[in-house]
């Protein structure tokens, strides 16, 4: 028995953000029923590049039921509603209102139904100015300023994976486990809005601090912070980059003895604590550069594992693709089995196992005579 079993979850889903947020309602256990359109959701079709199949919809719809229905056939909408009066959670990410006009208002089957958990994900929220909004990732990572501290400094850049749509699933997988401990205190569902918006909004909490305490925002560094220094990427004599971070007096210290081979560096005018180092950023990054340029990529391993400094290497995707540390797991397809990184969360003594991707339409006919339509 894992965690969720039991409980069941119809979710009127597309895209990343409430799939990622089902996708690990299915992990935990749930029984996930996703409603596609005939033509599927269109995630189905992002790439072809796991086996011939999309790599965002691989990733995110392992263990769930695949349910084909027109929610303007009353047949089918009828399914859905005896399918929610036996459900535990029911997810939407279509368009603002689409949900609501098709007969499926949170509030409504709320109180038709006062055990249900009801998760309404949108771009900007049910209301105001922006609701109407199309909201895709890359969209609100504009909206939200994350592109403005993101980059180079010759202009704002885009964070390389769907975050916005991440913290956004992240943030209402969450809430639906708060709100299933709150019904088995009081008996009663809760309704949940997450918007992509409001998920990264907090994410740029220091950014937003930052601007106004200062007026300034953070300036965008590419690998480096705008906080700390010496903290960024440095060329080595073989090509390699190594990204060293330096938190503290101490640290800095034995960097400079171990690494740079310059024990008095630290008493040197600019060089003395963080916060000149960062005013005196183009000077020191240089000096580090320098001298790490003279190292091979083992060298400057043995130097940096002795000094105890935090660091890392600069890795490309084939990089993380041969990594000792990355864990997989086989998911089954109908193009056979594909190995995608694991979750991150491990269970004490517990193997991992999830289901496979469906077919589109795959459960359609059992979940059909199962619910008596």
């Amino acid at each position: 028995m894992k965690p969720l079993s039991g409980l069941l979850v119809l979710s009127l889903e597309q895209a990343v953000a409430a799939p990622l947020l089902t996708c690990r309602l299915a992990d935990a256990g749930a029984r996930v029923i996703k409603v596609e359109r005939a033509e599927g959701d269109f995630a189905r079709g992002y790439d072809d590049y796991a086996r011939g199949l999309a790599s965002y919809f691989v990733w995110l719809n392992r263990g769930k039921e695949s349910l084909v229905a027109d929610l303007k056939n009353p047949n089918d909408r009828a399914l859905l509603h005896r399918i929610l009066a036996r459900a535990d959670v029911f997810v939407q990410n279509l368009a603002p209102g689409a949900a609501a006009r098709a007969g499926f208002d949170s509030a409504t089957l709320r109180a038709r139904h006062p055990r249900l958990i009801t998760v309404d994900i949108s771009g900007y929220g049910e209301e105001g100015p922006y609701a109407a909004m199309k909201a895709y990732d890359l969209l609100v990572q504009a909206e939200s300023g994350l592109c403005s501290v993101t980059g180079r400094p010759e202009g704002p850049g885009r964070v390389g994976v769907s975050v916005c749509d991440i913290a956004c699933g992240l943030s209402a997988y969450a809430g639906v486990l708060e709100a299933l401990i709150e019904r088995d205190r009081t008996g009663r569902g809760q309704g949940l809005a997450v918007s992509l918006f409001d998920g990264m909004a907090e994410w740029m909490t220091v950014p937003l601090l930052t601007w106004e305490a200062t007026g300034r925002p953070p300036p965008r560094l590419g690998l480096a912070h705008p906080s700390i220094c010496p903290y960024g990427a440095f060329a080595l004599a073989d090509g390699a980059l190594v990204l060293i971070s330096i938190q503290n007096e101490r640290e800095w210290a034995a960097f400079c003895a171990e690494v740079l081979d310059e024990p008095e560096l630290p008493k040197r005018e600019g060089f003395e604590t963080n916060v000149a180092r960062v005013r005196n950023r183009a000077t020191v990054d240089a000096f580090v550069a320098e001298r790490l340029a003279r190292l091979d990529r083992a060298e400057a391993r043995a130097r940096l594992d002795r000094a105890k400094t935090a660091y890392g290497f600069v890795n490309d995707v084939a990089g993380l693709a041969a990594h000792p540390v990355l864990r997989r797991v086989v998911i089954e397809t109908e193009a056979g089995p594909i190995a995608i990184p694991a979750p991150p969360v491990r269970r004490a003594g517990e193997a991992l196992s999830f289901g496979a991707v469906p077919r589109l339409g795959e459960h359609t006919e059992k979940i059909r005579a199962e619910f008596g339509v």
